[in-house]
C-alpha cells in the first residue's frame, strides 16, 4: 500500500512538471513573437519609405499637371492677332553713301492648326529718309528725299519652345514688296539721284520671335528680322526688329 502510494505521488509530479519542461524545451514558441514582431517593424520601416516616395512622385506630378495646363491654356487658340512697330537697316539704292533707318508698322493674323504649328499673313509698311549727297539733281532737299515701301506676306510659324509665361518660334514668310522711292523728289527720277526706280518685287522675311504672356490670351513680343528684296537689279538684305502686343483667341 505504502509502494502504491509513493507511486501515485511520482505520477503526480511527473503530470504537473512535463507542461514546464515542454515549455521550456521549446525555443521556436519562444521566439516567435520575437521574429515576428522585427518583421512587422521591417515591413512598416519599408512601407514609410514606399509611402514617402509615393508623396514626392505624386507632387512631381501635379507640378508637371499644373505647368501642362497652364501652357495648354495659352498656346490652345486658333487665332493670333498682333499689331507692331518695326525698326529696319536698310539699303535705298545701288549708291547712297549709307544705309537709311526705316521705322515701320506691322500686322499680322495667324491661324493655328494645333499648340506649334500656324501660317500667318502679314502686312507692314516702312518709312525712311535716305542720304543721296550732293549732285545736279540732289539739290537743296532732294540730298534727303523720304522714302518707302510696304510688304503683304504669307507663310508658316512654329513654336518650337513652349513654357507658361513665355515661348519662341520662327517664322518664315513670302509675299510682295512695293518699294516708294520717288514720293518725295518732285518728279525727278530716282536713278538720278542714286535710289532704285519704283516697282514690286517679291520679299522674303525670316524671323525669331519671342512672346512674354501677360495672361493666357495677351502677350508681348519681340521678333528679330532679315528681309530679303529685289529692287532695281540688286538683292537687298535689310536687318530690323519688330515689337508689339499679341492677342490671342478662339479655343481649338
Amino acid at each position: 500500500m505504502q509502494s502504491f502510494r509513493r507511486l501515485a505521488f511520482l505520477l503526480a509530479l511527473t503530470c504537473v512538471a512535463m507542461p514546464a519542461a515542454f515549455a521550456q524545451s521549446s525555443p521556436g514558441s519562444a521566439q516567435a513573437p520575437d521574429q515576428s514582431s522585427s518583421s512587422s517593424q521591417a515591413q512598416q520601416s519599408g512601407g514609410l519609405t514606399q509611402g514617402q516616395l509615393t508623396v514626392q512622385e505624386r507632387i512631381r506630378q501635379r507640378r508637371e499637371q499644373r505647368r501642362a495646363a497652364a501652357i495648354h491654356d495659352a498656346y490652345d487658340r486658333r487665332w493670333e492677332t498682333f499689331i507692331d512697330m518695326g525698326y529696319l537697316r536698310a539699303k535705298p539704292g545701288p549708291s547712297p553713301t549709307q544705309r537709311l533707318t526705316y521705322y515701320g508698322w506691322e500686322t499680322g493674323l495667324t491661324r493655328y492648326i494645333n499648340e506649334r504649328l500656324g501660317f500667318t499673313l502679314d502686312g507692314r509698311g516702312y518709312l525712311g529718309i535716305a542720304y543721296v549727297g550732293l549732285n545736279q539733281y540732289s539739290q537743296g532737299a532732294f540730298t534727303r528725299p523720304q522714302v518707302s515701301m510696304y510688304n503683304v506676306l504669307f507663310g508658316p510659324t512654329y513654336r518650337f519652345y513652349m513654357q507658361p509665361k513665355y515661348s519662341i518660334s520662327g517664322r518664315a514668310l513670302g509675299g510682295w514688296a512695293y518699294g516708294n522711292f520717288s514720293g518725295d523728289t518732285n518728279g525727278i527720277s530716282p536713278k538720278l539721284i542714286g535710289l532704285y526706280p519704283d516697282g514690286s518685287t517679291f520679299g522674303v522675311n525670316l524671323a525669331v520671335v519671342g512672346e512674354y504672356n501677360v495672361t493666357p490670351g495677351l502677350a508681348i513680343r519681340l521678333a528679330g528680322e532679315d528681309l530679303t528684296t529685289h529692287f532695281g537689279s540688286e538683292m537687298q538684305n535689310d536687318r530690323g526688329f519688330t515689337s508689339g502686343i499679341v492677342y490671342r483667341f478662339g479655343k481649338q
